[in-house]
């Protein structure tokens, strides 16, 4: 009998798989079903004879909640379930709640996604996977539907103050740096695709500014825990607050390009 995927959070990066799901969003609901997904009434009905739960929300507290919580998807977790948790969070967050689990007996890896929505759907989301190596194989075919390639750090978490902020560049308001840059050895294809959307200013949401904005708090947080001096990251952070007091949190990302060509536009 093959594996039974339950999906908890149903956004941007959760939409971009098509499996039996849960989201508190009516309307996400809505077209989950419309996508071809099934809808379920809660994280608990999600994960009903699923042997893979997946996870993809905006804070730890959320995972932890819907994972533990009244009416939790491990309530009614059937004996080996594995937890893939795609959120971005803080490390120690996820590591406290994989220490959780595991002195429950269930396995979580930790596999925060890169990149865009669009980008998951087309299998190009880059996904860097911390936990056993035997789970990780388990978990394959599954983080195989977002990313061409998951690649296995090792048994601790993947994540590091520096993955969240790869994914974006602010490479100025013409083509040329855009282009020299992405022709580099350090070229990705999420570099690219926001690339292009920044020169087109086409910021149809894939991957929320507000939400970028979450990560590189996080990411600054742990820099500082870390006593690593984050400069150009607390830069990015106040084009990102910028981005967000002008109306632009619910945008895609790459619009931080309209908030750097704003303020070359200001009267002096």
């Amino acid at each position: 009998m093959g594996d039974t995927v339950a999906l908890i959070g149903l956004g941007l990066l959760g939409s971009a798989l098509n499996r039996r799901g849960f989201d508190v969003a009516p309307d996400r609901l809505r077209q989950h079903t419309e996508r071809g997904g099934f809808a379920a009434r809660s994280p608990a009905d999600a994960a009903r004879g699923a042997t893979v739960v997946m996870t993809c929300l905006m804070t730890a507290d959320i995972v932890r909640d819907v994972l533990l919580g009244p009416d939790g998807a491990l309530e009614v977790a059937t004996p080996g379930v594995v937890v893939i948790d795609c959120s971005t969070i803080h490390p120690d967050a996820s590591a406290a709640l994989a220490a959780e689990l595991g002195r429950r007996g269930i396995a979580m890896l930790d596999a925060p996604v890169g990149g865009s929505s669009g980008q998951a759907r087309r299998r190009e989301a880059p996904v860097v996977v911390g936990g056993d190596r035997a789970v990780f194989e388990r978990g394959r075919p599954f983080l195989g539907a977002i990313a061409q390639r998951a690649r296995i750090t090792s048994a601790r978490a993947a994540r590091a103050p520096g993955r969240s902020s790869s994914s974006t560049w602010c490479l100025g308001s013409t083509a040329w740096p855009w282009r020299k840059a992405s022709s580099s050895a350090c070229a990705r294809a999420s570099m690219d695709v926001k690339g292009e959307r920044m020169l087109d200013g086409d910021y149809e949401p894939e991957g929320k500014l507000a939400q970028h904005l979450k990560d590189v708090e996080l990411m600054l947080e742990v820099g500082h825990a870390a006593g690593a001096p984050l400069l150009a990251t607390a830069l990015h952070r106040q084009l990102l607050l910028a981005g967000v007091a002008g109306g632009r949190g619910e945008r895609d990302n790459s619009s931080i390009m309209a908030v750097l060509r704003a303020l070359i536009a200001a009267p002096r």
